[in-house]
């Protein structure tokens, strides 16, 4: 206890600066690998490799090693130069239950049938074989850390753990400065700057009982489902993460003059009414509270990937790092995710297989969040079932240069009105109910933010008709 409460005394007593230090050495910006070229780092193990399979919530691409210049994020960056960084990985449907359900099976929303966050994934597909059952199926010692499945009471799936842990806060832990963005009208809509330190929320528990389980089972193979909960709403972390932030160093999203009108479903009604009285005071808390939450988040997973380095796994083990979708931060007026824009459907994935990927690899070919089932079972050489949508990423993490998928594919649910998204290298075309309640269609090579929809225009009818085909073949 005494060297933790020294080591909080140095973070929170000398500024930003060393704060940044604390958490890894890094002031944000691009990640540079010093590996460009180089070869995979270990052999393939003897035995069949391990697997770190880490999730987060509510993650978006505002990281260090995906060029942002503000969000610390050390731990994340180092993952990026060992591996490879996919650029372009979307989810099926940006909304917590739905898209783990889909990964972690390894089927498209429509095959589930879980469209949102109060479906139990086995009260729709009792016999389904999910990810981490699989491997437990193959003789794998499996476990959860915190949230992979969706939280809550039967959204787990026992079938597939030896070992499921959750975790509370402690009452210190609970203790802090707070506010609720929105005065009280929206619940979740608040932050605080926690009292204690990181083993006072759960996901610094998280990480220590990562950390325990790795020394614990390392002669035997394993598949550990780290779960971390932040930057999730409520925004909670220990104040030395908020210290990191000041303020008036944020600068919320600006949109352009003339963009185009939202679609009456793109974008949530009732939130957007009280985001839109936000304040230049809440815009900056909001996105300080969610930074904040990120690199609280990045210290847990350095704390993880140390372990794995200290059992001496680190050359046998394969770590994947997603969140379960993106997150919108004042982009179009929004601060929350189930939409069809970039924001929310495109989400970070790093991947690092030691015996396979090149350092500080890049990919920028489209893939899906659907692909990581059959590309783990490809890996570990595990028979998977056939009715897989995804395919092996395999291919890719040998060659990132490769061009990855046609499109990849994302959904909503507008009560009986289905939304339905494509994004190719270059165009993200949308139809809600069946276009019958309006269509968009972006360039991405023109307009990256996605701020013209471009589907009504005649000239570019011939796209919207090849598209209109293309985003219909997941469901043929």
């Amino acid at each position: 206890m005494r060297e933790r409460v020294t080591t909080r005394r140095r973070f929170l007593g000398v500024g930003a600066a060393a704060a940044a230090a604390a958490l890894g050495g890094c002031a944000g910006g691009i990640a540079k690998s010093s590996a460009a070229g180089a070869e995979p780092t270990a052999p393939k193990p003897a035995r069949p490799p391990n697997v770190l399979f880490v999730t987060v919530d509510d993650l978006n691409t505002d990281l260090g090693c995906y060029g942002h210049r503000i969000v610390r994020s050390p731990n994340l960056d180092r993952l990026a130069e060992q591996g490879t960084r996919f650029d372009r990985a979307y989810c099926q449907f940006p909304v917590c239950n739905p898209s783990r359900s889909s990964l972690l099976t390894g089927l498209r929303p429509d095959t589930t049938g879980i469209l949102g966050n109060r479906t139990p994934l086995r009260s729709k597909l009792p016999d389904v074989v999910t990810l981490p059952q699989r491997f437990r199926q193959n003789g794998y010692f499996t476990a959860r850390l915190g949230k992979i499945f969706h939280g809550g009471a039967n959204m787990d799936d026992p079938k597939a753990w030896d070992v499921a842990l959750d975790f509370k806060p402690t009452p210190t832990g609970r203790q802090g400065e707070r506010r609720n963005m929105t005065g009280g009208a929206v619940k979740w809509c608040w932050w605080m700057m926690a009292e204690g330190d990181d083993e006072d929320q759960p996901d610094g528990q998280i990480a220590r009982q990562a950390a325990r389980l790795l020394e614990e089972k390392r002669d035997r193979p394993f598949f550990l489902g780290v779960g971390f909960h932040k930057p999730h709403d409520p925004f909670i972390a220990p104040k030395k993460y908020f210290d990191l932030y000041p303020t008036d160093r944020l600068d919320p999203p600006r949109e352009p003059p003339g963009r185009t009108p939202d679609l009456p479903l793109a974008i949530g009604r009732g939130l957007k009414a009280h985001f839109d009285r936000f304040t230049d005071r809440e815009r900056r808390e909001f996105m300080r509270s969610y930074y904040a939450g990120a690199s609280f988040m990045d210290a847990q997973f350095g704390k993880v990937l140390a372990a794995l380095d200290r059992a001496g796994l680190a050359r046998s083990t394969i770590v994947i790092f997603l969140s379960d979708h993106g997150y919108h931060l004042g982009w179009r007026g929004w601060w929350n995710k189930n939409t069809l824009f970039e924001w929310s459907c495109r989400a970070p994935l790093l991947v690092r297989v030691p015996w396979l990927t090149t350092p500080g690899s890049v990919c920028s070919g489209l893939v899906e969040f659907v692909d990581l089932y059959p590309t783990l079972t490809d890996l570990c050489g595990l028979k998977a079932p056939a009715n897989l949508a995804g395919t092996s990423l395999v291919p890719l993490l040998k060659d990132p240069s490769g061009k990855g998928r046609k499109a990849a594919y994302t959904q909503v649910q507008r009560g009986r009105a289905a939304g339905y998204s494509l994004r190719t290298e270059r165009w993200r075309y949308t139809e809600w109910d069946g276009g019958k309640q309006g269509a968009e269609l972006y360039d991405h090579h023109a307009d990256p933010h996605e701020w013209r929809n471009l589907a009504g225009q005649g000239k570019y009818a011939r796209f919207v008709a090849d598209l209109k085909t293309l985003l219909r073949a997941p469901r043929a």
